[in-house]
């Protein structure tokens, strides 16, 4: 599996080029997209109105955390990580 779009270059210029931050900013921003989506997915069920559940399940979450990263919509603290144990 590879990545298409975006592009890791762009990915890896918001992460300063530090593929395991990359990979951190995804993964916690994935899980909060994906505990959204769960949540707008029990409400379409109660709601009993199948477009939220289609719309929420059109792209995975961590493809939405990628593009969100690309567009400089996800940030971090740099003083909240150890560089040394980084």
């Amino acid at each position: 599996m590879s990545i298409i779009e975006p592009k890791i270059d762009v990915l890896l210029d918001q992460a300063d080029n530090d593929r395991f931050l990359l990979c951190a900013l995804a993964s916690k921003r994935a899980h909060d997209i994906n505990d959204m989506m769960r949540g707008q997915r029990d409400r379409a069920i109660q709601l009993q109105t199948a477009v939220e559940i289609a719309r929420a399940a059109d792209k995975k979450p961590l493809s939405l955390a990628f593009d969100e990263i690309a567009r400089g919509e996800v940030s971090y603290d740099p003083e909240s990580i150890d560089v040394k144990n980084h």
